[in-house]
């Protein structure tokens, strides 16, 4: 049987790290604007196929300005089998115009002004904010890493808010970006959703989860 307290989060930290030294963002993007755009698309979606759709949907859509002005039946074309294509184009298209009517058109580098845009709460805006800008101000939290915080015993919540305050007690500030990128990589690769390969994972001996499932 596993352990019964919870795994030391930096303990964590230093074995992934030396699992997936080059874990990193998945989505593909060349500037600021184009990773807003795909984390939109990424909810309830997989990067994979958010990244199928992204190269004609960059080539169409260059700007701020070119999102607010859209077509909305033209833009969900684009970004149909992401899912949710109604909401997506309706959050893509209102940021577009936030982005231009308060932000001279650019992707803002703070959290409190980035969380203003349609269709950006905190998930996002962390993940734009430090692959964009490098700036650190919380950690991801996608379905990956509440389902390995939870297994780890890193936190008991269920609310992605609550489980990255949990997360940026326990984990260096400098590694906050890095830690989500660790979870997701585990997550994909061992401590899958359905069926965890406790057995072969380098955490099995400090997760109160192991050999429970």
């Amino acid at each position: 049987m596993g352990v019964s307290k919870p795994a030391d989060a930096l303990e964590v930290m230093r074995r992934l790290e030396k699992l997936y030294p080059g874990a990193h963002i998945a989505l593909v993007f060349t500037n600021p604007l184009e990773l807003l755009v795909a984390t939109i698309l990424s909810a309830q979606s997989t990067d994979i196929g958010v990244n199928k759709v992204t190269p004609a949907l960059f080539a169409r859509y260059k700007t701020a300005a070119d999102y607010a002005g859209a077509d909305v039946e033209e833009l969900e074309s684009f970004i149909r089998s992401t899912g949710f294509y109604h909401n997506k184009a309706k959050s893509i298209m209102g940021a577009g115009r936030e982005l231009v009517q308060n932000y001279n058109g650019q992707v803002p580098r703070t959290m409190a002004e980035i969380i203003t845009l349609p269709g950006v709460a905190r998930k996002t805006g962390n993940v734009v904010l430090y692959n964009a800008y490098g700036v650190t101000e919380g950690v991801a939290v996608d379905t990956h890493v509440i389902r390995l915080s939870n297994r780890l015993g890193l936190s008991l919540e269920k609310d992605p808010v609550k489980i990255e305050q949990d997360l940026m007690k326990k984990v260096p500030k400098k590694k906050w970006g890095s830690f989500a990128y660790l979870l997701i990589e585990h997550g994909r690769a061992v401590c899958t959703a359905r069926k965890p390969d406790c057995a072969g994972c380098v955490l099995n001996d400090i997760c109160p989860s192991a050999f429970k499932v």
